[in-house]
């Protein structure tokens, strides 16, 4: 190699070792970071752009923004079932004030509670939302009030739900463009009016002048600083925040409206102080309820009761949330059972203190189609409802639920099964078991125990059947309790007229139950409809439906019966009476024969009614059923099941073919094939031809030999139509919660007291 190619060389690995110390790919690097970096702002572009589009999208789609919605009160309607209006919850009793009657002092305590940028912001606070969510995020305790502006709150009253589920995106963003169009359309002092206008303040009130005067009895001017404060904290929780429900939570909300105020610099600490120290209650009425105005309303009142409970059940606040709500009350029948109770031509009362409560379903769907929550309650309005409480037992009409049907059920008894009324303890136990009459019968069938309702009897069948069977069987017709039953319970169950109409519907439908339902559908102020069709559960065969009810007919038309005084000449229906009477301990204290209730369940192919007669207090002087008395349950399900019956069909039930007959001592009977008491006595030859026929000639013959009575004959048309009706569902129903008497006390298993009280239960 010569000199100078050794030269080159020198130089060539110098600088390839200077190129090799160097850093390697810097720009390559570079180049990666700046991809990175203008893919993510790519990203937030398009996030931007694309959430940008989502938003206006859905504000395309937002109700139109109109005064009317913003100034009527936030009043749901509730509508009958034939759609007729039958009030605006609340809105009768709402006073509106003017803008420029709103006193100062309650535009400040509205605003320092609510929305303390309300003046700054334009309708939708960016500052206060963000705020919110980082409160959220870090569960901060800043003082930060929520996201929504007063604006946001008073266009969800006005124009959408409040119900949870529904607070969407989409909701969401449309509450905000509606915000930003209320700012741009109204001055603040008109918004704030609408707000203070609309708000629902507790006890059927809307709007803060309407609530001054039903907690104060005087106009919002006229309030002291405490009084402002309080009335400006209630629209968060009026249940929670009214200081007649619950005065220690409201004593803390006034005085959180009192901090806001001081901190918004809108009151001196003196004066603050000085509210501050103010008693919750000074200057507040004593408890009072607004009375009812509308008389559709009254009329209704416990039926709009259970409608709100439901309502709100179903997630939906129907004092804030401006609903329409289509109820199954038919006001028709509502109108006469409550003019029945409360009017002098149709039953005679001892006085103006016995009451009465009563359920109308029908039996085909588990429609609530009237109610009756007591008589002669004047015009107060969501009084006591007795026809939901669970306070006091059903006597005798337990005995088909707990105990016959059951043994049709389970054991394939026939309705001539041999049964003897003999002294008898319950089982377990050294208490005796005695009937009304301090009597024993001897030898008779289930027919004829049930028909003259003896104690005995029922009780036996119900040790055959055995407690556990017995409570699943009723426990599928809505009657839960937290504890075991007791034998006791097999001639009274703690139940309501509710509970009774909803179970004995099952018997007369064919065997299927339906949970009651108060409401077949509601819409939303944005339009949303949502439907509660009921769906039932098939509970029991339908020959056991058939059975029970076809002896349940001789309660009524049998002259052993003990519900002849609701015979219906002409009219196929079944029932059951039941009373209650005094415990033996305190029984000398009353005369001979009295009683503290009386029941009578009774039901048709079209409705199923259950009664219930008695004193709120039975315990005082005079306050107890005499014989006349008791007849009164049996006398209102006769004036109301005459008269709601017109224009029905009136069809026999059909006898599903599993289901033979034969004649015993003269009477028509009924078994299943297998039953252990087929072979007691030789089947009828006409019988046992065709045991599988169920014609209409055969039905009236039926009906005939039960009792002269009823209706001769039905066609075969009917027949085939009601056939349906015995059929399962193929979906499924759940238990009531307005009908769970598991937290009441009553509604336990029989105490000791009971036990010596349910010993006298008679018919």
């Amino acid at each position: 190699m010569s000199k100078q190619d050794s030269k080159y060389s020198r130089v060539d690995r110098r600088e390839q070792e200077q190129k090799n110390k160097r850093p390697k790919h810097p720009r390559k690097k570079s180049h990666v970071f700046s991809k990175i970096f203008w893919s993510l702002v790519l990203l937030l572009v398009v996030a931007i752009a694309g959430g940008a589009t989502l938003f206006f999208s859905y504000a395309r789609s937002a109700p139109a923004l109109n005064e009317s919605n913003l100034k009527n009160p936030g009043a749901t309607k509730i509508y009958d079932s034939s759609d007729h209006k039958i009030l605006d919850l609340g809105s009768q009793n709402a006073e509106a004030l003017k803008q420029n009657e709103v006193p100062q002092q309650l535009k400040d305590a509205v605003i320092s509670i609510e929305d303390r940028r309300f003046y700054k912001h334009q309708g939708v606070d960016i500052k206060r939302t963000i705020g919110a969510a980082f409160s959220n995020v870090f569960h901060s305790s800043s003082g930060l009030q929520g996201g929504s502006t007063l604006d946001q709150q008073l266009i969800k009253l006005s124009f959408f739900s409040t119900k949870k589920s529904d607070q969407t995106l989409k909701r969401k963003a449309q509450e905000a463009w509606l915000a930003r169009k209320l700012d741009k359309t109204y001055s603040k002092n008109q918004i704030l009016t609408f707000y203070i206008n609309k708000v629902f303040m507790g006890y059927s009130s809307y709007g803060m002048q309407t609530a001054a005067k039903f907690y104060y009895g005087k106009s919002v001017k006229n309030l002291d600083l405490a009084q402002t404060a309080l009335i400006a904290g209630i629209p968060n929780a009026p249940s929670q925040y009214n200081p007649y429900s619950n005065p220690k939570l409201a004593l803390a909300r006034r005085n959180e409206v009192l901090d806001a105020m001081l901190n918004n610099k809108k009151i001196s600490q003196a004066q603050h102080d000085a509210a501050q120290s103010q008693s919750i209650s000074d200057g507040l009425l004593p408890y009072h309820q607004n009375e009812q105005k509308n008389e559709k309303a009254k009329i209704a009142d416990p039926y709009i009761k259970q409608v709100i409970t439901e309502v709100k059940k179903k997630g939906y606040d129907p004092y804030a949330s401006n609903l329409k709500i289509y109820a199954n009350i038919d006001m028709r029948i509502q109108k006469r059972l409550y003019n029945i109770a409360n009017g002098d031509n149709y039953v005679y009362f001892p006085d103006n203190k016995v009451q009465v409560a009563s359920t109308i379903i029908n039996p085909n769907n588990g429609k609530v189609v009237a109610m009756l929550g007591g008589r002669k309650t004047g015009n107060v309005t969501y009084g006591l409802n007795r026809a939901v409480q669970t306070a006091r037992t059903n006597g005798s009409t337990a005995k088909p639920l707990m105990d016959y049907a059951p043994a049709f059920e389970y054991l394939n008894w026939a309705t001539y099964h041999s049964l003897k009324d003999e002294k008898y303890t319950y089982p377990g136990t050294n208490t005796q078991l005695n009937d009304f009459d301090n009597q024993y019968k001897g030898t008779m069938t289930l027919r004829e125990a049930l028909v003259q309702s003896r104690n005995v009897p029922a009780i036996k069948t119900l040790a055959a059947v055995g407690i556990n069977k017995a409570q699943n069987f009723i426990g599928k017709l809505g009657f839960h309790y937290k504890k075991q039953l007791e034998y006791q319970n097999g001639i009274g169950l703690p139940s309501s007229t509710l509970q009774n109409a909803a179970a004995y519907s099952a018997f007369a439908n064919g065997g299927t139950y339906y949970k009651p339902s108060y409401i077949n559908r509601i819409e939303t102020a944005d339009g949303q409809v949502n439907d509660y069709s009921n769906k039932g559960k098939h509970v029991m065969q339908s020959s056991t439906a058939y059975m029970i009810t076809d002896v349940l007919k001789g309660v009524i038309t049998s002259p052993m019966g003990s519900g002849t005084r609701a015979q219906i000449p002409g009219l196929y229906q079944a029932g059951k009476t039941g009373t209650n009477a005094y415990p033996d301990d305190i029984a000398d204290k009353f005369p001979d024969d009295v009683s503290m209730d009386s029941w009578f369940n009774g039901y048709t192919k079209n409705y199923s009614v259950s009664v219930w007669t008695g004193y709120d207090h039975p315990y005082q002087d005079n306050n107890y059923l005499d014989t006349a008395s008791e007849r009164i349950s049996q006398l209102v399900y006769k004036a109301i099941m005459s008269y709601i019956s017109q224009g029905k069909t009136n069809s026999d039930w059909s006898r599903p073919s599993n289901v033979l007959t034969k004649e015993v001592n003269g009477v028509r009977e009924l078994y299943l094939a297998g039953s252990p008491d087929q072979d007691i006595v030789k089947e009828d030859s006409e019988d046992s031809s065709s045991s599988s026929k169920s014609t209409s000639s055969e039905e009236s013959s039926s009906s005939s030999s039960s009792s002269s009575s009823e209706q001769s004959s039905s066609n075969s048309s009917e027949e085939s139509s009601s056939s349906s009706e015995e059929q399962p569902s193929s979906s499924e129903g759940s238990e009531s919660s307005s009908s769970s008497t598991s937290t009441q006390s009553s509604s336990q298993p029989a105490t000791s007291k009971m036990k010596k009280s349910r010993q006298k239960i008679n018919q």
